[in-house]
């Protein structure tokens, strides 16, 4: 076996922000941008193209919660560059469906395909590596996985303008293939055991097994069901994702009038760096013995000012709509990468797998409806070609929830070897 002068880890957790920028670059921020090519070329509803955005994230929300299985079967890099085929070809499918059919057929296989490639995949493909710099490496991963947002969301609106749907999103599916089936034949078909080394980079002596292997968990079976730590944190991933998602699949949509196509791409690439300089603020605020359940709850209320700023905009008012623009980005990475920080230290070591596993697999299934509950709210409670304050709304009393559902859940002790720094 060939010997690294550095801890192999790191590279794998590199090799995570490769899938997730593909993964979040195609499968989270793409939809926006594709309801909106969708309805132009074909000219069917918003409902009824914001409900195939909803089975593109509903689907996949079944896959997640039964991931364990699935990974443990054939292994992280099968998986991975299976999910890296399926979405290229599903994305193919919402560029060339011709009937709702086609079009929801090609959502079915996007939504199952691309959660292999986003918040699962990343705690699946770094937490073998990482113990007590599991935060450092997730953020080191979901940092740079938010430059698929910077990137791809002007990016699909250039390659649609310029080369069409059809061959953009062939374009882009090629590249995604390639890149991916790179990274997991280099980095993701090894494990620690295979180089003989322990998470963090400690050498093993083969004498004793890692910590997760031989600790019980605490919360076996329906138990956990019954923790109040695990149910809040679990209500308050899925308000905040539902109020998130729904709002940013007509995002692009909704700032295409004021501003145009391609800087409403330009915006939505705006957010997502936003969203890059949230997360790092975060990492570099939390603190051993600080309960991450504050921050997260900062990070929503940090977002529902960005809808109020919205709101006041009324749809015309650019530099209130950049600063709405900002200010809810902010929160986007901090939604996805503080819940499962929080259950590393509301959980022992060999809990935290499966708590994380069910928090996204109930965060996606709520959020995968967003889409269509925002775009009947948007359809019913605004009138056509007017800006809709009513799911700004919408998002500003889910986060509220999410807030007092956080804030409630907090243990009175938390686990002091979770406590590792972002």
């Amino acid at each position: 076996m060939r010997e690294y002068s550095t801890f192999f880890g790191w590279r794998v957790a590199w090799a995570a922000f490769v899938v997730a920028i593909f993964g979040w670059g195609v499968g989270f921020y793409g939809p926006p941008v594709f309801l909106h090519a969708v309805v132009e070329r074909t000219g069917w509803s918003i409902p009824l193209v914001s409900s195939a955005v909803t089975v593109h994230f509903l689907c996949g929300a079944i896959l997640v919660a039964n991931s364990s299985l699935v990974y443990d079967r054939f292994g992280i890099a099968k998986v991975t560059f299976t999910g890296a085929l399926l979405l290229a070809l599903g994305v193919l499918g919402w560029s060339v469906a011709a009937s709702p059919w086609q079009l929801f057929a090609a959502a079915l296989l996007s939504g199952c395909s691309w959660v292999l490639l986003g918040a699962i995949a990343m705690n699946r493909i770094v937490s073998p590596w990482f113990e007590k710099k599991r935060p450092a490496a997730l953020s080191l991963a979901y940092n740079r996985s938010s430059l698929g947002g910077v990137l791809f969301s002007p990016l699909w609106v250039a390659l649609i303008a310029g080369l069409g749907f059809a061959l953009g999103a062939g374009v882009v599916g090629v590249v995604m293939v390639l890149c991916i089936g790179f990274v997991c034949r280099r980095y993701l078909n090894l494990t620690p055991s295979d180089l003989g080394v322990r998470p963090d980079g400690a050498l093993s002596d083969g004498s004793t097994p890692e910590l997760s292997d031989c600790e019980e968990p605490n919360y076996p079976g329906w138990r956990l069901y019954r923790d109040r730590s695990f149910l809040t944190l679990a209500a308050a991933m899925a308000l905040g994702l539902f109020a998130q998602i729904g709002l940013i699949a007509h995002l692009f949509s909704i700032l295409v009038e004021p501003l145009g196509a391609q800087w409403a791409g330009i915006a939505m690439g705006g957010a997502t760096l936003s969203a890059i300089v949230g997360r790092t603020c975060t990492g570099f605020l939390v603190r051993p013995g600080i309960d991450r359940r504050y921050f997260a709850s900062l990070s929503y209320g940090i977002q529902i000012c960005g809808s109020m700023i919205f709101i006041f905009s009324g749809g015309d008012s650019i530099p209130y709509l950049a600063i709405g623009v900002a200010l809810f980005g902010w929160g986007i990475g901090n939604a996805t990468s503080l819940p499962p920080l929080i259950g590393q230290q509301d959980f022992g070591a060999a809990d935290q797998q499966r708590v994380v596993a069910l928090i996204v697999a109930y965060a996606q299934a709520a959020f995968a409806l967003a889409p269509a509950v925002f775009g009947f709210v948007r359809s019913s409670g605004s009138a056509p070609d007017t800006f809709p304050l009513s799911i700004f709304m919408l998002a500003i009393a889910c986060q509220l929830m999410a807030i007092v559902s956080l804030l409630a859940g907090r243990r009175r002790s938390s686990q002091p070897e979770a406590d590792a720094a972002l």
